[in-house]
């Protein structure tokens, strides 16, 4: 039995490996061919992909009536986005660049719908009316970033007509980031499934496996790309895939779920904590992207610190 969970862990390691590189590759043929910075690419490719998961949860959770579950699954994968994935991307390459109008905008956006369910909910339910402006806030980011070529669009070295062969190649350089998603997230619920086996026999409490094995293991897609992507140089696949990431469970995921079955919340005291910290995490990521436009070592080791006394205080707390 150990060593057939010894066995996931190894494929699932490999598949990530192997994923990493098919995705960057893939994702870089797209921008080329439509036209689009590769921050929008990644922003609508991977961040839409790898909400998938949060997505079938989140409806599971309000078909059986239990949509908190989705609740805290969004606010936690948020928190590790904005510090774990962001940090270990900018110490990668030793400061994240964060230039552009379009993503210093959406830097912005993003800490604003990170932080709107929370206030949302204060009134203790979180309805089908504010399912809806969540909804709305996505289509609205859409809108805005569409509205004006200069936002998404990017000139490429390339020939003026498309021919066949780039048509083919498009459609290969799809399937190929498709095959990475999919092996990707695969492999992060095969390190999950490992990980409890070995935490339940080594006998963990389940505070200390929800925060340090399922919390990070839903977020391993975005970690993973956002480091192979800082270390190939390519920041702004890096901050479209981690602002995607948030972004998109905030708002259709959670808005979904509303609407499906509104969330309530009795007693905060359980979210007291991980509501602080997410606030403090987007503020702090927010000022960090806007100070000379580059998260530096410095401000990364500080995120990290922001999760590291996050789940300190989960666990002596509890």
């Amino acid at each position: 039995m150990v060593w057939f969970y010894i066995l996931i862990f190894i494929i699932s390691c490999l598949m990530i490996f192997c994923s990493g590189r098919w995705l960057i590759r893939g994702l870089m043929g797209m921008a080329r061919f439509l036209e689009w910075k590769e921050f929008v690419v990644a922003f609508f490719t991977i961040a839409l992909a790898g909400a998938i998961p949060n997505f079938f949860f989140g409806i599971t959770s309000a078909v059986h009536k239990v949509p908190l579950l989705s609740f805290g699954d969004v606010i936690g994968g948020n928190m590790i986005d904005l510090t774990v994935a962001v940090a270990l991307a900018a110490l990668v390459i030793r400061g994240l660049p964060a230039d552009g109008k379009t993503i210093q905008a959406s830097s912005l956006f993003t800490i604003v719908v990170a932080i709107l369910p929370l206030f949302l909910i204060l009134d203790g339910t979180l309805g089908r009316g504010d399912g809806i402006i969540l909804i709305f806030m996505f289509v609205f980011y859409i809108f805005w970033l569409f509205s004006k070529e200069e936002r998404f669009s990017k000139i490429y070295e390339k020939d003026d007509e498309i021919t066949v062969k780039d048509f083919t190649e498009f459609v290969k350089n799809i399937g190929m980031v498709i095959l990475g998603i999919t092996f990707l997230i695969l492999a992060a619920q095969g390190m999950i499934f490992s990980a409890l086996w070995f935490a339940d026999a080594l006998n963990l409490s389940l505070v200390l496996i929800g925060i340090l094995i399922i919390a990070i293991g839903n977020a391993l897609p975005e970690i993973y790309f956002a480091v192979i992507s800082a270390r190939q140089g390519r920041s702004a696949l890096v901050l479209g895939n981690l602002m995607g990431s948030v972004v998109v469970p905030a708002t259709l995921v959670l808005g979904s779920v509303a609407i499906i079955c509104p969330i309530q919340i009795q007693d905060f005291s359980p979210f007291a904590i991980g509501r602080f910290f997410l606030i403090i995490s987007a503020l702090f990521f927010f000022f960090f992207m806007r100070t000379d436009r580059k998260i530096t070592k410095k401000e990364a080791m500080f995120l990290l610190g922001i999760y590291a006394l996050f789940v300190l205080i989960e666990i002596l707390s509890k």
